[in-house]
Protein backbone atom coordinates (compact mmCIF):
# COMPACT_ATOMS: atom_id res chain seq x y z
CA UNK A 1 0.00 0.00 0.00
CA UNK A 2 1.30 3.14 -1.19
CA UNK A 3 2.34 5.92 1.31
CA UNK A 4 -0.75 8.14 0.05
CA UNK A 5 -3.93 6.30 -1.39
CA UNK A 6 -6.74 7.75 -3.31
CA UNK A 7 -10.73 7.29 -3.37
CA UNK A 8 -12.80 8.80 -5.92
CA UNK A 9 -15.82 6.92 -6.24
CA UNK A 10 -18.70 6.25 -3.00
CA UNK A 11 -18.79 2.66 -2.28
CA UNK A 12 -21.42 0.26 -3.57
CA UNK A 13 -24.15 -1.85 -2.09
CA UNK A 14 -22.58 -4.62 -0.16
CA UNK A 15 -24.02 -7.65 1.97
CA UNK A 16 -20.73 -9.71 3.76
CA UNK A 17 -19.69 -11.60 6.41
CA UNK A 18 -15.88 -10.84 8.01
CA UNK A 19 -13.82 -10.77 10.73
CA UNK A 20 -11.70 -8.36 11.97
CA UNK A 21 -8.32 -8.79 14.02
CA UNK A 22 -7.77 -9.76 17.39
CA UNK A 23 -8.42 -6.89 20.12
CA UNK A 24 -4.91 -4.83 20.32
CA UNK A 25 -6.03 -3.62 24.15
CA UNK A 26 -6.27 -7.57 25.44
CA UNK A 27 -3.44 -8.59 22.77
CA UNK A 28 -0.68 -6.81 24.33
CA UNK A 29 -1.80 -7.32 28.02
CA UNK A 30 -1.76 -10.83 27.18
CA UNK A 31 2.17 -10.77 26.44
CA UNK A 32 3.06 -8.90 29.40
CA UNK A 33 0.90 -10.76 32.01
CA UNK A 34 2.33 -13.94 29.55
CA UNK A 35 6.08 -12.77 30.63
CA UNK A 36 5.60 -12.69 34.12
CA UNK A 37 3.47 -16.05 34.61
CA UNK A 38 5.41 -19.52 35.34
CA UNK A 39 5.55 -21.79 32.21
CA UNK A 40 4.84 -21.15 28.40
CA UNK A 41 1.46 -19.68 27.69
CA UNK A 42 -0.05 -19.80 24.22
CA UNK A 43 -1.96 -16.96 22.70
CA UNK A 44 -4.08 -17.43 19.76
CA UNK A 45 -5.50 -14.93 17.17
CA UNK A 46 -2.91 -12.33 18.50
CA UNK A 47 -2.76 -8.90 16.33
CA UNK A 48 0.25 -8.93 14.42
CA UNK A 49 0.01 -4.98 13.87
CA UNK A 50 3.55 -2.55 15.16
CA UNK A 51 2.12 -1.99 18.46
CA UNK A 52 1.60 -5.83 19.27
CA UNK A 53 4.88 -6.63 17.64
CA UNK A 54 6.64 -3.86 19.56
CA UNK A 55 5.18 -5.39 23.00
CA UNK A 56 7.02 -8.49 21.69
CA UNK A 57 9.91 -7.21 20.74
CA UNK A 58 10.06 -5.65 24.73
CA UNK A 59 9.92 -8.57 26.45
CA UNK A 60 12.34 -10.43 24.53
CA UNK A 61 14.65 -7.32 25.43
CA UNK A 62 14.00 -8.46 29.10
CA UNK A 63 15.27 -12.33 28.87
CA UNK A 64 11.84 -13.75 27.49
CA UNK A 65 11.91 -15.80 24.66
CA UNK A 66 8.60 -16.23 22.65
CA UNK A 67 7.91 -18.49 19.21
CA UNK A 68 5.47 -17.96 16.91
CA UNK A 69 3.64 -21.16 15.27
CA UNK A 70 0.91 -21.71 12.78
CA UNK A 71 -2.37 -20.70 14.86
CA UNK A 72 -0.44 -19.18 18.26
CA UNK A 73 2.16 -17.29 19.97
CA UNK A 74 3.94 -19.21 22.88
CA UNK A 75 5.95 -17.03 25.14
CA UNK A 76 7.89 -18.70 28.23
CA UNK A 77 7.91 -16.94 31.63
CA UNK A 78 9.84 -16.91 34.08
CA UNK A 79 7.66 -15.84 37.14
CA UNK A 80 7.45 -12.03 38.46
CA UNK A 81 11.14 -12.56 39.17
CA UNK A 82 11.64 -13.54 35.15
CA UNK A 83 12.89 -9.97 33.80
CA UNK A 84 16.61 -9.98 33.15
CA UNK A 85 17.45 -6.06 34.25
CA UNK A 86 20.90 -6.55 35.19
CA UNK A 87 22.10 -4.50 32.47
CA UNK A 88 20.82 -1.30 30.97
CA UNK A 89 18.08 -1.90 28.47
CA UNK A 90 16.21 0.40 26.19
CA UNK A 91 12.48 -0.21 25.19
CA UNK A 92 10.86 1.34 21.80
CA UNK A 93 7.31 1.29 22.73
CA UNK A 94 6.51 3.08 18.81
CA UNK A 95 3.09 4.54 18.76
CA UNK A 96 1.48 2.64 21.70
CA UNK A 97 0.55 4.40 24.48
CA UNK A 98 -0.57 0.62 26.13
CA UNK A 99 2.76 -0.87 25.86
CA UNK A 100 4.83 2.01 27.18
CA UNK A 101 2.33 2.71 30.06
CA UNK A 102 1.74 -0.43 31.19
CA UNK A 103 5.43 -2.12 30.89
CA UNK A 104 6.20 0.93 33.02
CA UNK A 105 4.20 -1.01 36.28
CA UNK A 106 6.40 -4.11 35.77
CA UNK A 107 9.64 -2.36 35.45
CA UNK A 108 9.54 -0.62 39.31
CA UNK A 109 11.81 -3.59 40.27
CA UNK A 110 14.48 -3.54 37.67
CA UNK A 111 17.59 -4.00 39.03
CA UNK A 112 19.58 -1.40 36.53
CA UNK A 113 17.95 1.54 34.52
CA UNK A 114 15.41 0.92 31.72
CA UNK A 115 14.57 3.55 29.44
CA UNK A 116 11.57 3.98 27.63
CA UNK A 117 11.27 5.08 24.04
CA UNK A 118 8.09 6.17 21.33
CA UNK A 119 7.63 7.65 18.11
CA UNK A 120 7.19 11.53 17.70
CA UNK A 121 3.84 11.29 18.13
CA UNK A 122 3.60 9.17 21.85
CA UNK A 123 6.83 11.03 22.69
CA UNK A 124 4.20 14.10 22.96
CA UNK A 125 1.76 12.59 24.98
CA UNK A 126 1.36 13.07 29.09
CA UNK A 127 3.17 10.03 30.87
CA UNK A 128 2.90 11.63 34.62
CA UNK A 129 -0.16 10.27 35.26
CA UNK A 130 1.40 6.86 35.36
CA UNK A 131 4.88 7.54 36.40
CA UNK A 132 3.69 9.73 39.58
CA UNK A 133 1.81 6.95 41.23
CA UNK A 134 4.58 4.64 40.03
CA UNK A 135 7.10 6.85 42.09
CA UNK A 136 4.36 5.95 45.23
CA UNK A 137 5.39 2.29 45.26
CA UNK A 138 9.35 2.93 45.79
CA UNK A 139 10.65 3.08 41.84
CA UNK A 140 13.00 5.86 40.83
CA UNK A 141 11.88 7.32 38.02
CA UNK A 142 12.78 10.29 36.18
CA UNK A 143 11.21 11.99 32.71
CA UNK A 144 11.82 15.40 31.15
CA UNK A 145 8.68 17.31 30.95
CA UNK A 146 6.35 14.41 31.72
CA UNK A 147 6.93 13.04 28.37
CA UNK A 148 9.12 10.25 27.25
CA UNK A 149 11.64 8.84 27.32
CA UNK A 150 11.13 8.06 30.70
CA UNK A 151 13.43 5.64 32.73
CA UNK A 152 12.95 3.51 35.48
CA UNK A 153 15.36 1.90 37.64
CA UNK A 154 13.52 -0.32 40.62
CA UNK A 155 13.63 -0.47 44.38
CA UNK A 156 14.32 -3.19 46.92
CA UNK A 157 11.98 -1.48 49.15
CA UNK A 158 8.66 -1.83 47.00
CA UNK A 159 5.48 -0.97 49.22
CA UNK A 160 1.52 -1.11 48.20
CA UNK A 161 -0.10 2.34 47.23
CA UNK A 162 -3.43 2.93 47.64
CA UNK A 163 -4.46 5.31 44.37
CA UNK A 164 -7.31 7.20 43.30
CA UNK A 165 -7.75 7.14 39.48
CA UNK A 166 -9.78 10.32 38.38
CA UNK A 167 -9.64 10.48 34.79
CA UNK A 168 -11.76 7.18 33.41
CA UNK A 169 -8.11 5.57 31.92
CA UNK A 170 -7.29 1.90 31.80
CA UNK A 171 -3.80 2.49 31.16
CA UNK A 172 -3.19 4.34 34.15
CA UNK A 173 -5.31 1.68 36.42
CA UNK A 174 -3.53 -1.30 34.63
CA UNK A 175 0.16 0.25 34.93
CA UNK A 176 -0.86 0.90 38.65
CA UNK A 177 -2.56 -3.30 38.87
CA UNK A 178 0.62 -4.51 36.98
CA UNK A 179 2.94 -2.69 39.50
CA UNK A 180 1.11 -4.22 42.73
CA UNK A 181 2.11 -7.85 41.06
CA UNK A 182 5.77 -7.06 42.20
CA UNK A 183 5.11 -5.32 45.92
CA UNK A 184 4.54 -7.26 49.14
CA UNK A 185 0.69 -6.45 50.95
CA UNK A 186 -2.16 -5.26 49.19
CA UNK A 187 -2.47 -2.34 46.85
CA UNK A 188 -5.76 -0.63 47.08
CA UNK A 189 -7.56 1.04 43.40
CA UNK A 190 -10.81 3.54 43.13
CA UNK A 191 -10.78 3.60 39.79
CA UNK A 192 -13.23 5.81 37.74
CA UNK A 193 -15.22 3.64 35.12
CA UNK A 194 -13.08 2.13 32.42
CA UNK A 195 -11.65 -0.76 30.31
CA UNK A 196 -11.66 -4.13 32.44
CA UNK A 197 -9.72 -6.30 30.44
CA UNK A 198 -6.99 -6.12 32.71
CA UNK A 199 -8.92 -7.18 35.96
CA UNK A 200 -10.51 -10.35 33.92
CA UNK A 201 -7.26 -11.38 33.27
CA UNK A 202 -5.97 -11.15 36.75
CA UNK A 203 -8.92 -13.16 37.81
CA UNK A 204 -8.75 -15.69 34.78
CA UNK A 205 -5.06 -16.38 35.26
CA UNK A 206 -5.54 -16.49 39.28
CA UNK A 207 -4.02 -13.91 40.26
CA UNK A 208 -5.30 -12.66 43.21
CA UNK A 209 -8.06 -9.62 42.98
CA UNK A 210 -11.54 -8.32 44.95
CA UNK A 211 -13.15 -6.27 42.57
CA UNK A 212 -15.99 -4.15 44.14
CA UNK A 213 -18.08 -1.80 41.50
CA UNK A 214 -21.04 0.43 41.70
CA UNK A 215 -22.37 3.14 38.32
CA UNK A 216 -19.26 5.06 38.58
CA UNK A 217 -15.97 3.50 40.09
CA UNK A 218 -14.31 0.16 40.72
CA UNK A 219 -12.81 -0.50 43.80
CA UNK A 220 -9.90 -2.78 43.24
CA UNK A 221 -7.69 -4.71 45.81
CA UNK A 222 -4.16 -6.54 44.75
CA UNK A 223 -2.08 -9.00 46.30
CA UNK A 224 1.13 -8.75 45.36
CA UNK A 225 4.37 -11.03 45.37
CA UNK A 226 2.39 -13.97 43.94
CA UNK A 227 3.45 -16.40 40.80
CA UNK A 228 0.73 -17.83 38.38
CA UNK A 229 0.60 -20.24 36.18
CA UNK A 230 1.02 -19.86 32.34
CA UNK A 231 -2.10 -19.66 30.42
CA UNK A 232 -4.00 -20.03 26.98
CA UNK A 233 -5.95 -17.40 25.34
CA UNK A 234 -7.85 -17.02 22.60
CA UNK A 235 -8.01 -13.21 21.48
CA UNK A 236 -11.44 -12.23 20.35
CA UNK A 237 -12.10 -9.30 17.52
CA UNK A 238 -11.74 -5.96 18.18
CA UNK A 239 -14.38 -3.86 18.24
CA UNK A 240 -12.39 -0.57 17.90
CA UNK A 241 -11.29 -2.22 14.56
CA UNK A 242 -14.33 -3.37 13.24
CA UNK A 243 -16.44 0.36 14.41
CA UNK A 244 -15.06 1.52 11.44
CA UNK A 245 -16.84 -1.33 9.07
CA UNK A 246 -19.99 -0.58 11.10
CA UNK A 247 -20.56 2.91 10.20
CA UNK A 248 -19.34 2.37 6.93
CA UNK A 249 -22.29 0.22 6.76
CA UNK A 250 -24.45 1.66 8.36
CA UNK A 251 -23.72 5.31 5.61
CA UNK A 252 -23.88 3.27 2.70
CA UNK A 253 -26.45 2.28 0.45
CA UNK A 254 -28.84 -0.40 1.08
CA UNK A 255 -26.20 -2.52 2.31
CA UNK A 256 -25.50 -5.41 5.86
CA UNK A 257 -22.75 -6.67 7.41
CA UNK A 258 -21.98 -9.35 10.04
CA UNK A 259 -19.04 -9.03 11.89
CA UNK A 260 -18.04 -11.91 13.49
CA UNK A 261 -16.00 -13.09 17.13
CA UNK A 262 -16.16 -9.28 18.62
CA UNK A 263 -15.53 -8.82 22.40
CA UNK A 264 -18.56 -6.69 23.33
CA UNK A 265 -17.61 -6.18 27.00
CA UNK A 266 -19.62 -3.51 28.36
CA UNK A 267 -16.72 -1.21 28.85
CA UNK A 268 -16.02 -1.27 25.27
CA UNK A 269 -19.72 -0.87 23.81
CA UNK A 270 -19.90 2.72 23.95
CA UNK A 271 -20.29 3.01 19.84
CA UNK A 272 -23.40 0.50 19.71
CA UNK A 273 -25.15 2.04 22.75
CA UNK A 274 -24.81 5.36 20.81
CA UNK A 275 -25.45 4.54 17.35
CA UNK A 276 -28.64 2.72 18.41
CA UNK A 277 -30.10 6.03 20.12
CA UNK A 278 -29.13 7.63 16.92
CA UNK A 279 -31.75 5.17 15.22
CA UNK A 280 -29.56 2.60 14.18
CA UNK A 281 -30.68 -0.61 14.32
CA UNK A 282 -27.33 -3.10 15.53
CA UNK A 283 -27.83 -6.16 16.87
CA UNK A 284 -26.43 -8.99 18.68
CA UNK A 285 -26.34 -11.98 17.41
CA UNK A 286 -24.63 -16.10 18.78
CA UNK A 287 -23.46 -14.37 22.35
CA UNK A 288 -21.33 -16.19 24.64
CA UNK A 289 -19.15 -15.72 27.31
CA UNK A 290 -15.13 -16.57 26.69
CA UNK A 291 -12.69 -16.11 30.45
CA UNK A 292 -14.91 -13.41 31.60
CA UNK A 293 -15.26 -11.59 28.47
CA UNK A 294 -18.44 -11.32 26.32
CA UNK A 295 -18.35 -12.48 22.23
CA UNK A 296 -20.61 -11.93 20.30
CA UNK A 297 -21.57 -12.04 15.55
CA UNK A 298 -22.49 -7.99 15.16
CA UNK A 299 -24.86 -7.15 12.76
CA UNK A 300 -25.36 -3.82 10.80
CA UNK A 301 -27.73 -2.65 8.06
CA UNK A 302 -27.80 0.56 6.25
CA UNK A 303 -30.19 3.29 8.20
CA UNK A 304 -31.68 6.57 6.64
CA UNK A 305 -33.59 8.92 8.88
CA UNK A 306 -30.73 8.86 11.74
CA UNK A 307 -31.26 11.12 14.54
CA UNK A 308 -29.46 13.92 16.77
CA UNK A 309 -27.57 12.97 19.80
CA UNK A 310 -27.10 14.51 23.41
CA UNK A 311 -24.71 11.95 24.14
CA UNK A 312 -25.05 11.09 27.58
CA UNK A 313 -21.38 11.87 29.58
CA UNK A 314 -20.86 8.08 31.01
CA UNK A 315 -20.73 6.57 27.74
CA UNK A 316 -17.51 8.46 27.02
CA UNK A 317 -14.86 6.08 28.71
CA UNK A 318 -16.69 2.96 26.59
CA UNK A 319 -16.29 4.82 22.92
CA UNK A 320 -13.57 6.70 23.31
CA UNK A 321 -11.74 5.42 20.69
CA UNK A 322 -14.73 5.39 18.59
CA UNK A 323 -15.89 8.58 18.37
CA UNK A 324 -14.02 9.79 15.49
CA UNK A 325 -16.01 7.94 13.32
CA UNK A 326 -19.52 8.44 15.63
CA UNK A 327 -18.73 11.83 14.34
CA UNK A 328 -19.24 10.87 10.88
CA UNK A 329 -22.34 9.60 11.78
CA UNK A 330 -23.82 12.90 13.42
CA UNK A 331 -22.67 14.79 10.33
CA UNK A 332 -25.02 12.65 8.18
CA UNK A 333 -27.75 12.45 10.96
CA UNK A 334 -31.21 15.09 11.16
CA UNK A 335 -30.73 17.93 13.60
CA UNK A 336 -27.82 18.53 16.23
CA UNK A 337 -25.53 16.35 17.88
CA UNK A 338 -23.80 17.18 21.55
CA UNK A 339 -20.76 15.45 23.15
CA UNK A 340 -19.50 16.94 25.89
CA UNK A 341 -16.46 16.21 28.43
CA UNK A 342 -14.14 14.62 25.25
CA UNK A 343 -10.97 15.95 26.60
CA UNK A 344 -9.41 12.59 26.49
CA UNK A 345 -9.78 12.31 22.98
CA UNK A 346 -7.04 15.23 22.68
CA UNK A 347 -4.07 12.65 24.94
CA UNK A 348 -4.56 10.27 22.12
CA UNK A 349 -2.06 9.07 19.23
CA UNK A 350 -2.65 13.10 17.73
CA UNK A 351 -5.05 15.55 19.19
CA UNK A 352 -8.09 14.16 18.05
CA UNK A 353 -10.98 16.51 19.18
CA UNK A 354 -8.89 19.51 17.64
CA UNK A 355 -8.78 16.99 14.13
CA UNK A 356 -12.28 15.97 14.43
CA UNK A 357 -13.22 19.35 14.50
CA UNK A 358 -11.27 21.02 11.78
CA UNK A 359 -12.22 17.90 9.69
CA UNK A 360 -16.17 18.39 9.95
CA UNK A 361 -15.33 21.56 9.08
CA UNK A 362 -13.53 21.01 6.26
CA UNK A 363 -16.27 18.97 4.45
CA UNK A 364 -19.15 21.47 4.86
CA UNK A 365 -20.63 20.28 8.38
CA UNK A 366 -21.19 23.39 10.92
CA UNK A 367 -19.78 22.68 14.21
CA UNK A 368 -19.48 24.68 17.50
CA UNK A 369 -17.05 24.11 20.26
CA UNK A 370 -16.63 25.13 23.84
CA UNK A 371 -13.95 23.79 25.78
CA UNK A 372 -13.94 20.12 25.24
CA UNK A 373 -18.02 20.11 24.47
CA UNK A 374 -19.29 20.32 20.71
CA UNK A 375 -21.98 20.78 18.96
CA UNK A 376 -22.31 18.73 15.23
CA UNK A 377 -25.36 20.30 12.88
CA UNK A 378 -26.40 17.70 10.85
CA UNK A 379 -26.86 17.24 7.08
CA UNK A 380 -28.82 14.75 6.08
CA UNK A 381 -28.73 14.89 2.41
CA UNK A 382 -24.77 15.11 2.94
CA UNK A 383 -23.01 14.64 -0.45
CA UNK A 384 -19.60 15.84 -1.71
CA UNK A 385 -18.65 16.23 -5.21
CA UNK A 386 -15.26 18.28 -4.11
CA UNK A 387 -11.29 17.41 -3.81
CA UNK A 388 -10.25 16.47 -0.74
CA UNK A 389 -6.85 16.31 0.86
CA UNK A 390 -6.08 14.89 4.24
CA UNK A 391 -2.89 14.71 5.38
CA UNK A 392 -2.23 13.15 8.33
CA UNK A 393 0.82 14.40 9.74
CA UNK A 394 0.49 12.67 13.34
CA UNK A 395 0.05 9.54 11.48
CA UNK A 396 -2.64 7.98 13.34
CA UNK A 397 -4.89 5.04 12.18
CA UNK A 398 -8.25 6.18 13.50
CA UNK A 399 -7.92 9.11 11.57
CA UNK A 400 -7.04 7.81 8.21
CA UNK A 401 -9.73 5.20 8.66
CA UNK A 402 -12.26 8.22 9.66
CA UNK A 403 -11.20 9.67 6.53
CA UNK A 404 -11.37 6.47 4.90
CA UNK A 405 -14.61 5.68 6.36
CA UNK A 406 -15.62 9.43 4.84
CA UNK A 407 -14.53 9.34 1.44
CA UNK A 408 -16.83 5.83 0.82
CA UNK A 409 -19.90 7.38 2.40
CA UNK A 410 -19.98 10.90 1.21
CA UNK A 411 -18.69 10.97 -2.17
CA UNK A 412 -16.10 13.37 -3.35
CA UNK A 413 -12.58 13.08 -4.95
CA UNK A 414 -10.05 12.53 -1.77
CA UNK A 415 -6.21 12.22 -1.39
CA UNK A 416 -5.33 10.75 1.90
CA UNK A 417 -1.70 10.90 3.02
CA UNK A 418 0.28 8.67 5.74
CA UNK A 419 -1.56 5.23 4.94
CA UNK A 420 1.12 3.29 6.51
CA UNK A 421 0.06 4.27 9.82
CA UNK A 422 -2.61 1.46 9.56
CA UNK A 423 0.37 -0.74 10.96
CA UNK A 424 0.21 0.07 14.11
CA UNK A 425 -3.15 -1.13 14.89
CA UNK A 426 -5.10 -2.96 11.66
CA UNK A 427 -2.86 -4.21 8.71
CA UNK A 428 -5.51 -5.86 7.16
CA UNK A 429 -7.75 -3.00 6.97
CA UNK A 430 -7.33 -1.97 3.16
CA UNK A 431 -8.01 -5.52 2.54
CA UNK A 432 -11.09 -6.39 4.53
CA UNK A 433 -12.58 -2.90 2.93
CA UNK A 434 -11.76 -3.75 -0.42
CA UNK A 435 -13.26 -7.32 -0.21
CA UNK A 436 -16.67 -5.69 0.35
CA UNK A 437 -16.12 -3.52 -2.54
CA UNK A 438 -14.06 -0.67 -2.32
CA UNK A 439 -11.64 0.77 -4.55
CA UNK A 440 -8.70 2.11 -2.69
CA UNK A 441 -5.39 2.19 -4.49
Amino acid sequence: MKKQIKIEEKIKKFEKVIQVSGDKSISIRCILLASQAIGKSKIYNLLESDDVINALKSIKKLGINYKKFKNYYEINGYGLSGYDTKKKIKIDAGNSGTLARLIMGLLIDSKKKVTILGDKSLSSRDFSRVTEPLKRFGANIISQKKKLPVEIKGSEFLRPIQYEEKIGSAQCKSAVMLAALKTPGTTKIRAKKSRNHTELLFKEIGIPIKVLSNSNHDYIELRGLTNFKSFDYIVPGDISSCAFFIVLTLLGNKSKLRIKNININSSRTGIIKILNKMNAKIKYLNKRKYKGEQIADILIESKKNLIGINCPKNLNSSAIDEFLVIFLVAAKAKGISVFKNLGELNQKESPRLNIAVNFLKKIGIKVKRKNDDIKIYGKPNLVLDGNYLIKNFRKDHRVLMMSCVAALTFGGKWKISDSDSINSSFPKFFHIINKLGANIN
